[in-house]
């Protein structure tokens, strides 16, 4: 691990220039960026003179780390692209880790993993670490642990004063709050100090079947009762992938539609939990085994390549299994001109305890994710009408997963959180310097 912060920060990059196509560029290919400025920062000074010079020019600021929960397209303004700052440094004494802006996940997972620790990372390791965890941050083990955000310990930030502070809950308490579920709104998060836990190994992985044979409606049902069954500290998601008949594809995924279930479980009984699971039909593929947390990224094998997506969320009540039902017949193949990925995650646990952050919803019993790939326009004609079925148990949205579908406020926070927020971006952005993000 090594800090940059002595290094001298590169120089503002303009439209044209040698480097600037690829700063700007994310994993995220659906939305087109093309900012006035990009800050291809590498420290805090750096970060400091980006966002003293956008506040004296009268430029919007946006954050990009990886790119992968981009709000929208965009022109003009000013980008802060973070990418540089890759500082990692654990501390197994106290259990904990400094990440700086631009690590992703991987890196924070394989510097935890000498010492018997893990992180609660998301199922990409190709995600920046602090936009995850400012937007929550819903782990691999979420329902044994709870939020990533829900283990900060302090964050450094530039706010839109151009000033450097360290936010802590006992030094700035409303501020600490804010920061950790709102996401980018409110200062460019130079550092973070986040625990890990004391998890080497795990059962998990994915038992998949074959959505031609097995009625996917079928396995939904089944899965919803089984999550009634389950102890707290095991999790899991549900998910339903029609691939196309492309030669791009493996032989084995071409035109196949793969129903599936995911588990991440630290406990020794995983193989009798899962038991019933098995007995709902013949298997595409079975990867449920006992394995070290630094492979836990398989049980889900998020792509590691950009492309165009566009998605949303949905928080629930409750799961309909009749409404899910209808949901995988509108999305599944042929239903749809847009190739749709359906995941649900199963909620509860120790993501409904409380927290000293903005994180909402944590009543929420399933998150319902949509994720298109194409076109904007035929993902919005698929994904307007689904998330209008699922309506009557939406308590809201999740901010890490709205992905540029959507309005860029509408539900992602309940009244009286968004009204908190609100008086916390008067007092340290009035002027809505940070506004390339979603917006609070």
């Amino acid at each position: 691990m090594t800090y940059t912060d002595d290094e001298p920060d590169p120089p503002f990059l303009r439209p044209g220039e040698t480097g600037y196509d690829d700063e700007r560029a994310g994993f995220q290919l659906g939305f087109t960026q093309r900012p006035a400025l990009i800050a291809p920062v590498r420290s805090t000074a750096g970060v400091v003179a980006a966002v003293r010079h956008a506040a004296a020019a009268g430029l919007p600021v946006g954050v990009q780390a990886s790119g992968h929960g981009l709000p929208g397209g965009s022109a003009g303004g000013l980008l802060v692209s973070t990418r540089r700052m890759d500082g990692v440094r654990v501390d197994p004494e106290a259990r904990t880790v400094r990440v700086q802006a631009g690590v992703r996940w991987g890196q924070v997972a394989a510097a935890a993993e000498p010492y018997g620790l893990a992180p609660l990372n998301g199922s990409a390791p190709g995600v920046g670490a602090v936009s995850y965890t400012l937007g929550g941050g819903l782990g691999i083990l979420a329902r044994e642990f709870g939020y990533a955000a829900d283990h900060v310990r302090w964050l450094e930030l530039v706010t839109a004063d151009g000033e450097p502070r360290r936010v802590a809950p006992d030094s700035d308490p409303e501020l600490y709050w804010a920061l950790l579920g709102a996401g980018h709104t409110l200062g460019v998060v130079t550092e973070l100090e986040i625990g890990l836990v004391p998890v080497r190994t795990l059962y998990g992985g994915s038992l998949a079947f074959d959505g031609r044979v097995v009625d996917p409606a079928a396995v939904l049902e089944a899965y919803e009762a089984w999550t009634r069954t389950v102890p707290d500290g095991l999790t899991s998601s549900f998910a339903a992938v029609p691939y196309p008949d492309l030669p791009a594809l493996p032989p084995h995924l071409r035109g196949t539609y793969v129903v599936s279930v995911r588990v991440a479980y630290t406990g020794d009984d995983g193989e009798a939990l899962v038991a019933p699971l098995r007995r709902l039909g013949p298997v595409l593929s079975d990867s449920l085994r006992v394995m070290p947390y630094a492979e836990s990224h398989t049980i889900h094998s998020d792509p590691d390549t950009p492309h165009a997506y566009y998605g949303d969320s949905a928080v629930l009540a409750n799961l309909d299994v009749g409404r899910a039902g209808e949901l995988l017949r509108m999305t599944g193949p042929g239903a749809a001109d847009a190739m749709c990925v359906v995941q649900i995650n199963h909620l509860g646990g120790a993501l409904a305890r409380p927290a000293p952050n903005a994180v909402p919803w944590r009543a929420g019993r399933f998150l319902v994710r949509l994720l298109t790939v194409g076109e904007r326009e035929p993902a919005r004609a698929l994904l307007d009408p689904a998330f209008a079925l699922l309506a009557e148990d939406t308590l809201g949205r999740s901010l890490n997963f709205a992905f540029g579908a959507g309005d860029r406020s509408a539900g992602l926070y309940d009244p009286d959180t968004a009204k908190r927020l609100a008086r916390v971006k008067e007092q340290y952005d009035p002027a809505n310097l940070f506004r390339r993000n979603y917006g609070v």
